[in-house]
Parts: structure tokens; sequence; C-alpha cells
């Protein structure tokens, strides 16, 4: 793979995580949004509200700091893959295997509140407050999970650009 078409994968990437990023910073302000709402004028469904307020929190600081950081980011590495390609190789390799393995993490802890969720409204089907924390915590982990399924999928391809940028 010649630095042309690597720039042109790290632009791609870069972009989609920024877009993703985007799309978070939104849903969490929207989650915010109806959270309040929720406390305000639908006291049965007040319990949403601290899973929908919870990860918004992470959504928002998470997406905004990737959304803020990216384009400086893509400039910095696209310098250094055309300065020293090798160099660039190795140190993005190695910062894509931490970023994978986090995905490892984050797939964990999102099915785990997933599947809590699914049994918060099954078994306190007769607690308002719980019952709708299960479906906050259905909701927000759903989304997260499938856009960090979407996030790892990018990053496998990202890995594989970059080890055929010296032909490995």
């Amino acid at each position: 793979m010649n630095q042309n078409t690597m720039a042109k994968a790290m632009a791609e990437y870069f972009g989609a995580e920024k877009s993703e990023s985007l799309l978070f910073m939104l849903v969490g302000v929207a989650a915010t949004a109806t959270a309040i709402f929720l406390w305000r004028a639908a006291p049965a469904w007040r319990g949403m509200a601290v899973p929908l307020v919870a990860v918004a929190a992470i959504q928002i600081v998470v997406g905004g700091s990737v959304y803020f950081r990216t384009d400086a980011q893509l400039k910095t590495l696209t310098a250094q893959m055309q300065q020293t390609p090798a160099e660039f190789r190795n140190a993005e390799l190695k910062r894509m295997d931490t970023v994978n393995k986090n995905f490892a993490i984050y797939k964990l802890v999102e099915i785990l509140l997933l599947a809590s969720g699914i049994l918060l409204t099954y078994f306190f089907n007769h607690n308002d407050f719980v019952f709708s924390a299960g479906h906050g915590f259905i909701i927000q982990s759903a989304f997260m999970l499938i856009l960090d399924l979407f996030a790892e999928r990018r990053a496998e391809y990202y890995v594989a650009q970059i080890n055929q940028l010296l032909g490995v």
C-alpha cells in the first residue's frame, strides 16, 4: 500500500470516528433532555432519568474528547506516516491494540448493563422507579453497544490498512 492510499484510509477512519462521536454527543444531549422531561412530567418514569443521564455524561464527555481531538490527531499521524512510515506503523499499531482491547471491556460492560436492564424490567415490574430505570439501561446500553460494534469493525479494518503500509 502506498502512502496516498494509507492517507485516504486514515481520513476515512478518523472521519467516521468524528461522525460517530458527534452522534454520541447529540444522543447524550437528547438523553439528558429526555431525562429532565421524564423527571418533571412523568413521575412513573423518573427512574429512567438516572441511567439516561449517567450514560449521557459519558456520551458527551467521550464524544466531545474524540470529536475535538480528531483533526489534530489525523494531521499529526499523517505527517508521521509521511516522514517515518515504519515508526508510524509501530506506534499506531500499538495505540490501536490498546483501542481494540478497550472495546472488549466496553462490550462486556454494555452487555452487563443491557442484561441488568432486562432483569430489572422483568423482576421489578411492579416498582415504577426500578422498572423504568431498567428501560433506561436497555436503551442506553443497546445504543452504545451497537455503535461500539461499528467502531470496533472500523478499527479492525484500519489496523489491516496499517499493516499493509509496509507490506505486512
